[in-house]
């Protein structure tokens, strides 16, 4: 059975998830704060994790980075705010998704779907020499990529970029994560960067209306499956 940890301090809601996902055949775990939350993370192992920004002993931001110090559990951020540069936060912070308050049962199920999906499929592609998201396909030993069977000629930057998405399909990278991992963490707000080669990346793949690769405005980008 899948396990799922809720860390929220509105006991309402807290309940009414617990409720609404059991429900639909999830084992769940709840805490109401921060400390208590991140204790039971690591005893309990929980296949993803649910979690609000605001917690009264610590900031939800603040939690999601300590989990990702030692665990790449996939954590699906709630919040209220709907504030773009919380939703950057929390992404910057290791987290995979984000929902804004309020939300319907139906989406939040889609999205633990999506997530749990992705954090297999991440698993099992760092353990292979060739990547394939949908119709793309990367070589990691030959280092060539492919888009429908057809060869696609990358730069050593482009290939780098498109790896790192492709290896982390279905998660959203901020502009700050991509060009620190790929130009090194000298960068991070040279957003015009990465925004050319993101075109160049379209362009040799086909992909013009950026079905594959994603853009998350004023957020960042995210490799998509597009045969899902």
């Amino acid at each position: 059975m899948i396990k799922l940890l809720l860390i929220d301090d509105d006991s309402f809601l807290l309940r009414a998830l617990e409720i609404g996902l059991s429900a639909k055949g999830y084992e769940t775990a709840t805490s109401r704060n921060a400390t208590d939350g991140f204790a039971q993370a690591a005893l309990i192992s929980p296949d993803l994790i649910i979690l609000d920004l605001g917690l009264p002993d610590l900031n939800g931001i603040e939690l999601c980075r300590n989990i990702r110090t030692w665990s790449e559990i996939p954590i699906l951020v709630l919040s209220a705010d709907e504030d773009e540069a919380q939703k950057v936060a929390a992404l910057d912070a290791g987290a995979d998704d984000y929902l804004t308050k309020p939300f319907g049962m139906a989406e939040l199920e889609a999205r633990i779907r999506v997530a749990l999906r992705h954090a297999i499929g991440r698993s099992a592609r760092n353990q292979t020499t060739v990547v394939t998201v949908g119709t793309v396909s990367i070589d990691l030993e030959k280092r060539t990529v492919s888009n429908n069977g057809t060869s696609v000629e990358l730069t050593a930057r482009e290939f780098n970029l498109l790896l790192y998405l492709a290896r982390n399909s279905g998660k959203v990278f901020t502009h700050h994560q991509i060009l620190r991992e790929i130009w090194g963490r000298g960068y991070g707000e040279e957003t015009h960067y990465l925004r050319v080669y993101i075109n160049r990346l379209r362009k040799k793949l086909g992909d013009q209306e950026g079905k594959i690769i994603k853009t998350r405005p004023g957020i960042g980008y995210q490799l998509l499956d597009t045969t899902e």
